[in-house]
């Protein structure tokens, strides 16, 4: 039960965290030059986490001690973090926080098709593949897809968006790929410091500069939301549900935090919410539905029938479901 109510926590941190990130990131654009402020960003995070670390865990376990653990942090640094955040803070500039957060929808789409090329115990079942099916007829609809977007002016941002959407995907495979002993708090805390100094490097390539930056209210209490709230909280939920319920699963919150984004960016920067957003999110609420339903059962009744829960450890559904009751 409590594993139970842990998960469910994590979840709902991490969708809603998340979602504010984009309207966050479209509202602070304003005042940062994009790569430097994803950098400041992790910067702060990495200072908050890093501190939190030293504060509660053990002395013995704040520091990888094995390949593993260096491949962990490393895909979390570069792919889960890193390359995710930097094409989402650029591609943002030019789509809306609604937009931005459905595109970043692909990832449990994506997720599962990349466990299965890279994981033994997390595949993709055909309850799976309908609902990725039906997440991308939804996606599409949203984003109101033409051929022509690909190639048409505006749609850069669009494609960024899809990049940082397979970079989150790939990346939370390799984490499980690379089945670290770290706890997902402290393997985030050194991500954090590696990705900061990797978008630091790129904003300078960039021709970014601090004198740039409009230090203003508005611009830091983006910074400070994306630091504190959408950086070291939403990550320690979202890494610690990846750790206990596998990698499609865990992906499910992106899936959800396209609601709290539509919603932050209606009221916060008073952006409309078209007819077709709407649906299109309704047929992206279905796919996942499709997806996480036996996941999500497990997790909100946990007093159904024993033979019920018999009968769905025996079903033919992808061993990351069954993954992600064993704590129970």
């Amino acid at each position: 039960m409590v594993t139970r109510l842990r998960t469910l926590a994590f979840f709902l941190l991490a969708s809603v965290f998340f979602g504010g990130t984009y309207v966050a990131v479209k509202a602070g654009g304003a005042y940062f030059p994009p790569l430097l402020f994803v950098a400041i960003r992790y910067d702060v995070a990495a200072v908050l986490l890093l501190g939190f670390v030293a504060l509660t865990t053990a002395p013995a376990d704040r520091y990888p001690r094995s390949r593993r653990d260096v491949a962990g942090v490393l895909a979390t640094a570069v792919f889960a973090i890193g390359l995710t955040n930097a094409l989402l803070f650029v591609g943002q500039q030019s789509t809306t926080s609604a937009v931005g957060s459905i595109l970043f929808g692909l990832a449990p789409i994506l997720t599962p098709v990349f466990a299965a090329l890279l994981l033994a115990d997390e595949g993709l079942s055909r309850r799976g593949a309908a609902g990725t099916v039906l997440g991308l007829v939804g996606v599409a609809l949203v984003v109101g897809f033409d051929p022509a977007m690909l190639v048409g002016s505006g749609s850069q941002g669009m494609v960024l968006m899809l990049g940082g959407a397979v970079s989150s995907a790939l990346g939370a495979v390799l984490i499980r790929r690379a089945d670290a002993s770290l706890s997902s708090v402290v393997q985030t805390a050194w991500a954090l410091p590696v990705s900061a100094g990797m978008l630091h490097a790129g904003s300078a390539l960039a021709g970014e500069s601090f004198g740039a930056v409009v230090w203003s209210l508005p611009a830091l209490v983006a910074l400070g939301y994306l630091s504190v709230f959408a950086g070291a909280v939403a990550y320690i939920a979202y890494f610690g549900l990846l750790a206990e319920v596998g990698a499609i699963q865990s992906s499910l919150v992106f899936y959800v935090s396209p609601v709290f984004a539509t919603l932050g960016g209606w009221a916060v920067l008073g952006e409309s919410i078209s007819t077709m957003t709407v649906a299109g999110f309704g047929v992206v609420v279905v796919g996942f539905a499709v997806i996480g339903f036996e996941t999500l059962r497990d997790v909100v009744a946990p007093h159904l029938p024993s033979r019920s829960r018999s009968q769905r450890s025996e079903s033919p559904t992808s061993s990351a479901t069954r993954y992600g009751s064993e704590g129970d």
